[in-house]
């Protein structure tokens, strides 16, 4: 059980250390006066819609862990899943590697809140299919509502057409599953339980709107660059985030810009992308992270007292 916990601090460090690290290596490939001349380009009233949209998926992936930790069997406040789901992922979507990163930032808090080993990692597998479900449905719909905005990728309209009604089936599989598959159900090696109809329903809903919130920000800072359509831009989203994960690139860092650039088409645009990695990576990380080293000092303030009460109990025991 040491050895465990001593993995798992271990890991802790490295994803603070690695956050610190990909921080400054984000920052040093844009100089000051990018970053400032772009943030400055952008009329008010884009950035505060982007800074809106921001906000609204960090606030839909803090009901991921709220219906993981019903899934897991271990309801919490929440304030609890907010907060362990915030400090995980703006950390997590810096350095890459979500699950691993991420989620030992959760490891911390909710083993802190009585979720054992095995809760813990049903929270972070259920998060994981939440985000496949959204990613998934939103391409399906943005494929199959205009399928020729693929066509810089090379992708014609009927293939992308096929693509997205296969993302939709997915999605809609899933929620058949639900309903007649109860109980654990084997994949490969591994035994799943499936979710109830209504988190299942929850896990698409809110796994989509928090993949529209990112697009619909994304969106609202490129407009200011030019007449863009908010499906092309949530096409360019999705085919750029797709990208990321099968690289794995921390952050996504120059494999969503690349991305975004070939489908949009506009060199301008890149004043839009710095300007959307400061809203939604780095300033979500520069809060964040902060935010985790404070919450490790305040609970390792308090676990030395949790620590002594039972020996107390013991103490006053009959022998």
């Amino acid at each position: 059980m040491k050895k465990k916990q001593l993995l798992l601090h271990a890991l802790t460090a490295l994803a603070t250390l690695g956050a610190l690290v990909l921080l400054y290596r984000s920052l040093r490939q844009y100089s000051r006066d990018d970053i400032v001349e772009s943030l400055q380009a952008l009329p008010w009233s884009n950035l505060g819609l982007a800074v809106l949209f921001c906000a609204g998926s960090y606030l839909s992936l803090g009901l991921f862990d709220a219906l993981a930790v019903r899934y897991a069997g271990k309801p919490l406040a929440l304030r609890r899943t907010a907060l362990a789901s915030f400090c995980g992922l703006s950390i997590g979507h810096t350095i890459g590697l979500a699950a691993l990163s991420s989620g030992a930032v959760r490891y911390r808090f909710y083993s802190r809140w009585g979720l054992t080993t095995e809760e813990i990692a049903k929270v972070i597998g259920f998060c994981g299919v939440t985000v496949g479900l959204g990613l998934a449905a939103l391409a399906g719909i943005a494929l199959v509502l205009r399928p020729q905005a693929t066509a810089p990728l090379g992708m014609g309209e009927g293939a992308a057409l096929a693509l997205g009604i296969a993302c939709l089936a997915c999605s809609a599989a899933y929620l058949v599953a639900s309903v007649f598959l109860r109980g654990s159900v084997k994949l490969w090696r591994w035994r799943v339980e499936m979710p109830g109809f209504r988190l299942a329903l929850g896990q698409l809903l809110v796994g989509t709107v928090n993949f529209v919130c990112v697009a619909a920000c994304l969106h609202q800072l490129m407009r200011a660059y030019g007449a863009i359509g908010f499906l092309d831009v949530t096409t360019a989203y999705v085919t750029g985030n797709v990208a990321t994960l099968i690289t794995h690139v921390p952050g996504g860092i120059g494999v969503l810009e690349a991305t975004v650039m070939h489908l949009v088409g506009e060199q301008k645009a890149i004043g839009a992308l710095i300007a959307f990695r400061v809203i939604y990576f780095l300033i979500p990380l520069a809060i964040g992270l902060p935010t985790f080293l404070g919450s490790e000092v305040y609970f390792r303030g308090r676990e030395p007292e949790s620590d002594k009460a039972p020996n107390r109990r013991e103490a006053t025991m009959p022998s």
